[in-house]
């Protein structure tokens, strides 16, 4: 039995007449970059969000860029942030000229542990990034009164947590601004690359506006040297549309993880756990096993497309040898890294299919 890690075509099929007239509107306005289908969607996902604002990019790192650069972070700063995540987090710190600081994940959550985040905090700190991961929000309680004793914004990285919630309120709303991305695979994902902002500010809202449009509010009037970080009409177009059923996904996505929990009781695996104070949308569905890659083979050889999130962690890639640290530094992601595996999670994923998951899982762990 083939079992795809992610499934957007049926996905998209649900959907695809009303797909085909965005692209007819687009076509027929011609308003490729930016324009009113990029405005009804930032006008529809800030409500969603619960935001004042939001900010259509083009792709997530580019949100998360364009934060930093408009709240000034630059050469000679310093960010904090976490080793366990996709390299995106850490290449907007870079992008502006700033120097990641990591610090440790929770081994339960994944997320940025907070009670390691003051001793990270110097007279160079300028931000804190948490990455709300798999589909579940950082606890942003503790984080965020750390933050404000040291005068600090914090910057959600919501890229994989589209309609998670954190004691009732969405990502994105959860503190000076939160950043999204919109890559095919995510829970809400474009025909392509897309990226948001959220935001309460208004005056960050203008600068983001302004950033991300060659430094102009007004065509061939440029207050600053900016980017071209513009989301294309047809994105914004098909986000509107898909914004519709985020919520029914999401669900979908819970139910999976929920039959999941059910069918893989009882193996040696470690299950995802939803936090107290989180609503996880499984973005992904990621167990832990000491024999990672003998399951990963099996499961493979069975059919079953899995992923890895993530086997390298920031402080060891290549790219952030110059940082300085060294294997050790971060325990809880060093081990966690080894043992993660990411199993087929989309809003399509069938019970009979998680069953034969894991009987193949009972197989190869040789339980029951």
């Amino acid at each position: 039995m083939r079992v795809p890690f992610v499934d957007l075509r049926t996905l998209h099929h649900e959907i695809e007449e009303e797909l085909v007239n965005v692209f007819s509107r687009v076509i027929k306005s011609s308003a490729f970059v930016l324009g009113p289908e990029v405005e009804k969607f930032e006008k529809a996902f800030a409500v969603y969000c619960g935001t004042a604002h939001c900010v259509a990019v083009n792709t997530g790192t580019a949100a998360l860029h364009l934060v930093l650069a408009a709240l000034g972070v630059g050469p000679g700063d310093e960010v904090i942030t976490v080793p366990h995540t996709f390299i995106a987090t850490a290449e907007a710190i870079t992008a502006v000229g700033a120097t990641p600081v990591f610090v440790d994940i929770d081994p339960v959550s994944f997320c940025i542990d907070p009670q390691l985040i003051e001793a990270s905090i110097t007279n160079r700190t300028r931000a804190i990034i948490p990455v709300h991961l798999y589909g579940q929000t950082a606890d942003m309680d503790p984080i965020c009164a750390i933050a404000a004793a040291h005068n600090i914004p914090v910057i959600e990285d919501a890229c994989q947590a589209h309609g998670a919630e954190y004691k009732g309120r969405r990502a994105g709303s959860l503190a000076l601004a939160g950043c999204f991305s919109f890559y095919p695979g995510k829970n809400l994902g474009a025909c392509g690359e897309g990226g948001a902002i959220t935001t309460d500010d208004a005056e960050l809202a203008q600068r983001l506006r302004m950033w991300r449009d060659h430094g102009s509010l007004k065509k061939y009037e440029h207050l600053i040297a900016g980017h071209n970080m513009r989301m294309e009409g047809l994105q914004g177009g098909i986000l509107a549309v898909k914004l519709k059923y985020l919520d029914r996904w999401n669900d979908q996505r819970r139910e999976v993880a929920r039959h999941y929990g059910k069918a893989l009781a009882g193996t040696q695996l470690t299950l995802p756990v939803e936090m107290s104070y989180s609503r996880h949308v499984y973005h992904l569905f990621v167990v832990q096993t000491d024999d990672r890659d003998e399951l990963r083979q099996q499961l493979g050889d069975a059919g079953v497309e899995t992923g890895l999130h993530y086997p390298i962690p920031l402080h060891l890639q290549e790219a952030y040898r110059h940082l300085g640290y060294s294997k050790g530094d971060f325990p809880v992601t060093e081990r966690v890294k080894d043992r993660i595996i990411s199993l087929p999670m989309h809003p399509g994923v069938l019970t009979e299919q998680i069953d034969w998951m894991a009987a193949e899982i009972q197989e190869s762990c040789n339980v029951g």
